[in-house]
């Protein structure tokens, strides 16, 4: 015991404390880890009843049987916090577990930088009426690893989509819009020609409420991939409740894998400037409008460029095995959303709950959907019709007619997004692909949201 005893009124005194049976008092009682440490020596309760585990130290909690590991948060975790705000300009910074950390303002991490993130840290951006956010330069990294079991969390003080600004990574990779583009946050440079560019790893990570907007041009998503290359690692993200797009790629060819927009107020996905990467077991999914208060656009918005589509390189994302559900919204009806002179690849895909959930626009897009080389979709089930526009001459009888496509689908699902339809296209032998020969992102035998999505 620490300290001494002192007398009770009733005459309990200091010496009869020590008299009883392995008492005593020191003035000095060492700890590591907040509270793990014992003192040998102690009664055996398990000869007493069989309640009691056989114990003989002073203490609860030992070095060789520490139950408190992985599910407690100890006191120093809440008491230590760190401030990130300015710019990393050389070396490793490496965020750890065991402290919180408060993001004020843009924290920037410069060219030969590195920002390592160890798994089960929490990132906070204050609210303090600054636009807060992260900034990959280009020959900057991140380093973010999370696990299902620990995850990164991205989070805000204030609970609500657009209280900060999100990730934004810029590359050396290709953008049709030109090797000087400014990213939309941090006006920092992006676009190169070098696609196999290597920007850094993100795993399991969970952003909530971004989507900061400085205007209608210059907005923030979940994930903003500004001329990323292919080098870099993208898997294991949600988007939770953003005010703008979950992900969103401008040019560039990072693939993607197990990616989950959840509620984002704008689009779930969205490409641009000719992203051409790939991606596997994409969600989306939007609560009404009644739930959330406010109403959310496409499940996935695709250009080529807007000011000009025929600019090359254009945009040519291979997707497979896509969930993609709709709010029901008679505001914003659209779900695949491809114009501005976009190609896609899209296979292995469940769309519903918009009235059109497929639109096609502008002349280039139909024309390489009529082709069927540039741009192919096959083995999509859609609910309800498609909407083309015509200009290419594509059709909703050409969408049906095509491998593994169907209209007018009735498409349930379990726990929110999960379910599959038998039949699909395989993918696997570009290495990229995991085998899933099934329709949606999903499966009851491939859960690989479990542990760590909102």
């Amino acid at each position: 015991m620490e300290s001494g005893v002192g007398t009770s009124s009733n005459g309990y005194t200091e010496a009869l404390f020590t008299g009883n049976t392995n008492n005593g008092i020191s003035k000095i009682i060492s700890l590591t880890s907040n509270y793990i440490g014992t003192i040998d020596g102690g009664k055996d309760m398990s000869t007493v009843n069989s309640f009691f585990t056989k114990a003989t130290y002073k203490g609860a909690v030992s070095s060789s049987n520490d139950w408190t590991a992985g599910w407690t948060l100890a006191s120093n975790a809440v008491q230590q916090s760190e401030t990130l705000e300015g710019s990393l300009t050389s070396g490793t910074k490496t965020l750890t577990a065991n402290k919180v950390y408060y993001l004020t303002g843009g924290y920037t991490v410069k060219s030969g930088a590195t920002l390592k993130i160890e798994a089960g840290v929490t990132v906070i951006a204050k609210n303090d009426n600054i636009v807060d956010y992260i900034l990959i330069e280009q020959g900057g990294k991140i380093d973010a690893q999370g696990t299902a079991s620990s995850p990164i969390v991205m989070t805000s003080e204030k609970k609500e989509p657009g209280a900060w600004g999100g990730i934004h990574i810029c590359g050396y990779a290709h953008t049709n819009l030109g090797a000087t583009s400014k990213s939309e946050i941090g006006d920092a440079t992006y676009g190169g020609t070098n696609d196999a560019d290597n920007s850094g790893t993100l795993r399991y990570i969970r952003l909530e409420y971004t989507g900061y907007a400085f205007s209608e041009e210059k907005e923030a998503n979940g994930v903003s991939f500004y001329g990323v290359g292919n080098g870099t690692t993208v898997e294991y993200l949600q988007a939770y409740k953003g005010s703008d797009d979950g992900f969103e790629f401008f040019g560039g060819s990072v693939n993607v894998k197990y990616l989950v927009a959840t509620s984002c107020s704008d689009d779930s996905f969205d490409w641009t400037e000719g992203w051409n990467g790939k991606g596997q077991f994409l969600v989306a999914y939007q609560q009404p409008s009644t739930a959330l208060g406010y109403e959310c656009d496409c499940l996935i918005e695709a250009d080529n460029l807007g000011s000009n589509a025929a600019a090359t390189p254009i945009s040519q994302p291979t997707l497979a095995n896509l969930t993609l559900i709709g709010n029901g919204s008679t505001a914003n009806t659209r779900g695949i959303r491809l114009r501005a002179g976009t190609y896609a690849k899209i296979y292995n895909a469940l769309v519903t709950g918009k009235t059109n959930n497929l639109t096609t626009e502008t002349k280039e897009t139909e024309e390489a959907l009529v082709g069927g080389t540039n741009s192919i979709l096959n083995h999509i089930y859609v609910a309800n019709d498609i909407k083309v526009s015509g200009l290419g001459g594509y059709s909703s009888a050409l969408f049906a007619a095509a491998t593994g496509n169907a209209i007018n689908q009735t498409l349930t699902f379990t726990d929110t997004f999960f379910g599959t339809v038998d039949g699909g296209a395989d993918l696997s032998a570009d290495s990229f692909f995991t085998k899933a020969t099934y329709k949606g992102a999903i499966s009851t035998a491939n859960n690989w949201t479990a542990g760590w999505i909102r």
